[in-house]
């Protein structure tokens, strides 16, 4: 099975033959240095790059690209080798991002020479960086074992270089980036004279109520994307060619489009090209509504402005040259507006005709729980790359839903609200109902990680202090996929609490002394998911300490939180409890417009996955699941 690592987490390698695999979606340089004990890398000659391809055990590709595939052969490193560093940089001059954090997150994974994944990592949590060591592959008392690095470097690949002790790392770098094939950048789409202006990220901490999230993706394969568009609140404007008679924006020529297919998208299997054709849509659609209300803007800014022209002219604020003048601009206002809204439109269409075709091809983990797929869900041999947590749409074409996906293994847990919301939806529902679909919420998205992980590699276990959620959780303890029945009373949440604490403790120590392989025997190894409802009744100052530990430090070491709470019953606790809730991603029962992407600003609006009223589709997956994992522990 494939071990999906998290920074610092290592993993045995099968064989001494590998390939080392890169998926960026956009060019990166790639490279290997050879280190020894300590990662120094002695001098040049130790370094694999475009410039020189080919060292001992290891050959990398000659140039700049989106994906990579790295040769190596353990078996061939000379002795005084123990480690391989896999570097990415950001190429100049390659019409790409100048740094790691405005791109998509970097995907590499190792395989065995049957062409099987053995480890794969993601890197995130890169922001102003141009160069990372993705991963290493060490030797240790004479086993081989692949660690998940992600160590980013602000000064790109020389201050990387001069880290692990390259003479002049300086002037080696320079030589690498110079020996890059050149990378042709992608040929500019015509785009409205409003989006020329891409407006600076808006800062998603300034609301406590709102959650960034990004679109980035790996490029999709069917047309290169347009310049972003400026956000309506950026404020920027085009000036005008003239004083006296300003350009219109022009509307991007209509363009043959070809008919979409699902699985459209870059990726070594359909699982990852539909996650990133998935993300390749939300992309598109944020960018077509960005233009469309610029270009508006710019429409109603000409038109303020050509009315302001004629009242400050004494000679045409009154009669009939006044009344032509004010015709004149609102008739192209008129035209501009229409020629933006034919635009949309159109971009619209074919995003609507793409999610037509994507949604029925979609896997179980990405789809609604009205597809079909369900009826014939089997448990997964290997995780997805992410699971559906909802959908997204934007007010300009509410019935163009874009799923949410969430990758795997989780990076934060998870909080659905109970409180009462700010949309109309919310509004008319009373504080029980809100309570209540928030648990059905709660169950229906555990429901989900439980389906998408493989028999026995996701154990759960619920907090339930007051007995209040029995209804709900059926579903979960009568099938049988819980660890235990819902925990209630102190005791029962102290009992939990402290298993979880320990074993994260114990765990964290095993990564940093790299000694996985001396955890004690019978050590469940399965990720765990701990449920949370009705926070914080039962819980004490220490309890509320242990579950902002497991908040904080589980994801790292597979333990993750799904908290059901309305903020405001945790008031007393003050601010002490802030960062609790700003470390989890929080979703809403009902629709509402909490997301905001970083680089646009636009909110999105958030829709629970809803199982559809009277089917009995979440009990079937869930004794699925039980069956499978009673097979298992047979």
């Amino acid at each position: 099975m494939t071990a999906e690592l998290v920074r610092g987490q290592n993993h045995p390698l099968p064989d001494t033959r590998l390939e080392l695999r890169v998926s960026a979606g956009h060019p990166v340089v790639a490279g290997a240095t050879l280190g020894d004990e300590r990662g120094q890398v002695a001098g040049a000659e130790w370094i694999a790059h475009p410039g020189a391809p080919v060292r001992p055990g290891v050959e990398v590709p000659e140039g700049a690209a989106a994906e990579h595939r790295i040769a190596v052969d353990l078996a061939a490193l000379p002795d005084t080798v123990h480690r391989i560093s896999l570097l990415l940089a950001l190429p100049p001059d390659a019409g790409g991002p100048a740094r790691f954090g405005t791109a998509a997150a970097p995907f590499v994974s190792v395989a065995d020479p049957a062409g099987a994944a053995v480890a794969t990592y993601t890197i995130t949590g890169l922001d102003r960086e141009s160069a990372v060591v993705a991963l290493e592959l060490y030797r240790r008392q004479g086993v081989w074992k692949v660690r998940a690095v992600g160590q980013g470097y602000e000064g790109g690949l020389a201050e990387l270089l001069a880290d692990q002790g390259a003479p002049a790392a300086a002037d080696l770098a320079a030589a690498v980036l110079r020996a890059v094939t050149p990378v042709a950048a992608p040929a500019p789409q015509p785009v409205p004279e409003t989006a020329a202006t891409t407006p600076a990220a808006p800062d998603p901490s300034s609301s406590s109520t709102t959650t960034a999230i990004s679109y980035s993706h790996p490029s999709r394969r069917t047309a290169p994307a347009a310049p972003a568009p400026a956000a309506p609140d950026s404020g920027a404007v085009p000036p005008p060619r003239s004083s006296e008679s300003p350009s219109p924006p022009q509307p991007a020529p209509a363009q043959s489009r070809p008919e979409p297919v699902a699985g459209d998208a870059t990726g070594w299997t359909m699982d990852e090209r539909l996650y990133n054709q998935v993300w390749g849509m939300f992309e598109d659609l944020a960018r077509t509504v960005a233009a469309y209300r610029s270009a508006r803007d710019f429409a109603d800014h000409r038109l303020d402005r050509a009315i302001d022209q004629v009242l400050a002219d004494p000679g045409t604020r009154v009669g009939g040259a006044g009344d032509a003048a004010r015709a004149e601009a609102r008739a192209t206002h008129e035209e501009l507006m229409g020629r933006a809204q034919e635009v949309l439109d159109r971009d619209l269409a074919h995003l609507t005709a793409e999610s037509e075709v994507v949604e029925p091809a979609l896997p179980a983990a990405y789809a609604r729980w009205d597809n079909p797929v369900w009826h014939a869900y089997r448990t997964p041999e290997e995780p997805p790359m992410a699971v559906r947590l909802g959908d997204l749409h934007l007010p300009e074409r509410t019935g163009l839903r874009i799923p949410f996906l969430v990758r795997l293994p989780l990076e934060r847990g998870l909080w659905v609200d109970a409180g009462p919301g700010r949309t109309s939806a919310a509004g008319l529902l009373d504080d029980a109902e809100l309570r209540r679909l928030a648990l059905d919420s709660a169950v229906a998205h555990t429901a989900r990680l439980l389906a998408a992980h493989p028999a026995g590699s996701l154990t759960v276990h619920v907090l339930d202090p007051a007995g209040s959620g029995a209804a709900a959780f059926a579903p979960l303890a009568e099938t049988g996929v819980l660890a235990g029945p819902p925990a209630r009373g102190a005791a029962g949440v102290t009992a939990v609490l402290a298993q979880l604490t320990e074993r994260v403790d114990l765990l964290q120590m095993a990564v940093r002394g790299d000694a996985a392989e001396d955890l004690p025997p019978g050590f469940d190894p399965s990720r765990q998911l701990l449920v949370v409802h009705d926070f914080p009744h039962g819980f004490d100052d220490r309890a509320v300490t242990r579950l902002r530990y497991l908040a904080d430090e589980g994801p790292s070491v597979g333990v993750h939180l799904l908290m059901v709470a309305d903020r405001a019953d945790a008031a007393p606790y003050g601010p002490v409890l802030d960062p609790l809730w700003r470390s989890l991603l929080r979703l809403t029962p009902v629709p509402d417009d909490h997301l905001a992407d970083p680089w646009v600003g636009h909110a999105w609006t958030y829709e629970p996955p809803t199982v559809p009223p009277g089917s009995a589709v979440l009990w079937q997956v869930l004794g699925q699941i039980a069956e499978a994992r009673r097979r298992n522990l047979g």
